[in-house]
């Protein structure tokens, strides 16, 4: 059996602020914890940033439109040359 985990790191700290664990990698598996530690940076003074891979999920329209309307910005990862 394989589980999914998406934590949201406090790159400040080292700190998890939220986490998801599923059967599969589900769009809901990555927008649950985001929305949780949205929950918890939004009275922060400082400009709030995501850092995260290429994945579909984080190219989804769900996830940019959340952050967006959160003020947060996206950065990720460039893609890998070989």
């Amino acid at each position: 059996m394989k589980l999914y985990l998406n934590p949201i790191m406090d790159m400040f700290n080292g700190e998890i602020l939220s986490f998801g664990i599923g059967m599969r990698p589900t769009l809901e598996l990555a927008l649950t914890p985001l929305k949780e530690a949205l929950e918890i940076v939004k009275d922060s003074k400082f400009r709030t940033t995501v850092h995260s891979d290429q994945g579909w999920h984080y190219r989804h329209n769900k996830w940019v439109k959340t952050l967006k309307e959160n003020k947060v910005f996206q950065s990720m990862s460039r893609k890998e040359t070989v």
